[in-house]
Order: structure tokens, then sequence, then C-alpha cells
């Protein structure tokens, strides 16, 4: 069983117009809901690799109702979502089909007490316990202590199991001190977190405070990897418009299906990119078109870093 943690999960809408234009009325020309937020995208994709998936995070109100009623219809992912008195957020992607390009709207996410926060500790700690690898994933909602993925990166470590931490801010800042197995950041955030917009230095820099391995997200570039075995980028063989939201999702459950199956860490990448890709041809997060997903795994351009 893999782990995902979401403790911002959403319900994601995703909106199509034909053309997004400023200060002006749009007719919606589709409208789909899934279950969302980092994690919950993180789960869906490795269910559908063939891994069995455990996600918990926080969830509560009629929103967070919806979420699980969602989630259900997943195959084999198990719902350990904790509840809370607030209602969880939803997000909204605007899909511009003239463009391709999509606008992105965040709600915050609920207020977490920290008897909520006391119990899915206690809950994770159980569950932690049988997994054979854990993502962290996506922003801390409103209560939750800043340090919170240190924590549980340390209760992970303690277990025996290898962690993935996807965040940003202080949150990676604290999270990456704890060491977990893999971060992986985005260009932006791993500037902010190491200073440096230099890609191949910063992903070296982030390295050395304490994760074992940095995975660079590149956009369109792909990805770079700074590992103990070596330093790599991979690359797809050619651009994809479509829906870019949760292609770093689908990267990271690449990367989390590729660890627990043992692969090197050039297959790895080459999966990872490969279903990122895949997610931006897909008409939501959390998904994937198979047929572009298998093409390109063959594809895929993996080379040494410097």
């Amino acid at each position: 069983m893999i782990l995902t943690v979401t403790l911002n999960t959403a319900l994601d809408v995703t909106y199509r117009v034909p053309r997004l234009l400023p200060h002006a009325s749009h007719r919606v020309a589709a409208v789909t809901e899934r279950p969302g937020g980092k994690g919950i995208n993180v789960a869906r994709v490795l269910a559908a690799l063939g891994h069995e998936v455990t996600a918990t995070g926080f969830t509560g109100g009629p929103v967070g109702s919806v979420v699980r009623e969602l989630l259900a219809r997943s195959p084999r992912v198990t719902d350990a979502l904790v509840p809370c008195a607030d209602g969880s957020r939803r997000t909204l992607a605007v899909v511009d089909e003239s463009s391709g390009d999509t606008t992105q709207f965040n709600e915050p996410g609920p207020v977490i007490t920290p008897a909520e926060w006391s119990r899915f500790l206690a809950q994770y700690g159980e569950l932690v316990r049988g997994a054979r690898a854990v993502a962290l994933c996506g922003s801390l909602p409103p209560g939750v202590p800043v340090g919170a993925y240190a924590v549980l990166v340390r209760a992970a470590r303690a277990a025996g199991v290898p962690v993935l931490l996807d965040t940003s801010g202080e949150a990676l800042r604290r999270g990456v001190a704890a060491r977990p197995e893999i971060i992986k950041p985005n260009a932006a955030e791993l500037a902010e977190l190491t200073g440096s917009r230099d890609p191949l230095p910063a992903t070296r820099d982030a390295r050395r405070r304490g994760a074992h391995a940095v995975v660079t997200s590149l956009g369109p570039d792909g990805l770079l990897a700074a590992t103990a075995e070596g330093t790599w980028q991979a690359a797809p063989p050619r651009g994809l418009s479509g829906n870019p939201t949760g292609a770093g999702d689908s990267a990271v459950a690449g990367l989390l299906s590729a660890l627990v199956e043992g692969a090197d860490w050039p297959d790895r990448l080459t999966r990872a990119v490969a279903l990122s890709a895949a997610t931006v041809a897909a008409p939501t997060a959390g998904e994937f078109d198979p047929g572009v997903y298998e093409e390109l795994r063959h594809a895929v351009r993996v080379t040494d870093g410097g």
C-alpha cells in the first residue's frame, strides 16, 4: 500500500469555455467535478497504474461529502480521510479552449482545530506502519502547524518508510530539514527555498539541506534530478497543449510507483515525465491519457545532468 496525505483536500471543478475574456459573461461548454488536492490526484494516478493506495488528510462540510462520494468511485483507493468541522475548499479551473490556457482559482481550505490535528496524527501513525511509501502533498490548511510536514516526515522515517514531499514555502523549508527521501519542487518553489534561479546548482543546494534526492519540475522541459547516484535531466520529445493542472501530481505518482517497484533513477524519471505529459493531454486533473503515456514512455530523453 502507498499512503498519500492531502491535508487540504478539495473539490476540483473544471469549466471549459470557448474563449476566456475579462469583464465578460461566459457560456460554459462543459463542467467536470473530481476529488482533488495534490495528494488525492497522486492517489488516483497511482491507482490507475495498478497500485493499492490509502488516501488520508482532512475533509469536512457539504463539499467534503462530495469529495468522499467521488473518491469512493476510484478503484484501489481506500478513503482514510479525517473529518473536520469546517468545510473543505473548492478549486476552479477555467480552460480557454481557443488557446488551451488554464486559469486557476484556489480557496484557502478549512480551519483545523488542535483536537482535529491530534486525531490526524494518531491515525497517520497507524497508517504509515503499513505503507511501502508516503506522499506528503500540497498546502497546509489554516490551523495546521507550519512544521507539520517535518513531523510527518520524521514519523515515516522512524517507521522505515520512504517519503516524497511536494509542498512549498516555509512548509517545504522545515520539511526538507527532516530528511525526506525525495522532494519535488517546481522551479519557483526551488528558487524560494535556495535563493538561486539556476536550476542545477539550486537542485544540488536543496539536496544539501536534507533531502536524499531532489527532483525539480521544469515545466515543458521535464525534470531535473540530483540524487546520491547521479544527476539527470529527463525531457519529453515534444510539447503538448492542454490542461497542465495536475501534471506535477502525476509526476509524483510516477516517481513513487517506480520507487516501490525498485526501478533505477533514469526509469523513475522516464515514468514521471511520461505521466506528467500525458496528464496535460487529459481533460481533468488526476487523470492521464493512457495512449499518450505509453507512447512517451519509449520516447522520453534522459541525459546526464552534469
